[in-house]
């Protein structure tokens, strides 16, 4: 079962708890899939579904990032439960341990020695981290720290 066959029975469900605030979500989740359905003149596959789904949990992060910097700590509070909610049809984060393990393999793979081959290995490692949801930020961060020897 697709991405969207899931959302829209979830979705179904969620009216008839009368839970609005997952309610919300789900529909702007399936919007946002259906709208990239559109814009590719086809269905989905699995991974792009997920880029759908791991850009929109990095838009509400930066939104409660705003909301917290401009003392809106409700409106924080209300994208991160609306993570919480998307979060549930994401793939599992690899363990720090699965990231380490997956830069060392790129670096060597790539033959990376500075870090002006960063973006090689990052793309290296993201490769071995398909189809979990990986943190762009943290991987980049690890890639950054091995590549300069502080790791």
């Amino acid at each position: 079962m697709g991405y969207i066959e899931r959302i829209q029975g979830d979705l179904t469900a969620a009216m008839k708890e009368k839970d609005e605030l997952r309610l919300s979500v789900l529909r702007m989740v399936k919007s946002a899939l259906k709208n990239k359905e559109i814009e590719k003149v086809r269905p989905l596959d699995d991974m792009e579904s997920l880029q759908v789904l791991q850009t929109l949990v990095k838009q509400r992060h930066e939104s409660a990032e705003q909301f917290t910097k401009g003392g809106r700590n409700d409106l924080a509070e209300k994208e991160l439960k609306e993570i919480k909610i998307i979060e549930k049809y994401l793939p599992a984060a690899p363990s720090d341990s699965e990231i380490r393990a997956a830069v060392e393999a790129a670096i060597a793979e790539a033959g990376a020695d500075s870090l002006k081959q960063m973006g090689a290995v990052i793309k290296a490692a993201r490769a071995r981290l398909e189809g979990k949801n990986v943190d762009g930020k943290a991987l980049s961060d690890h890639v950054r720290a091995r590549l300069s020897g502080k790791s």
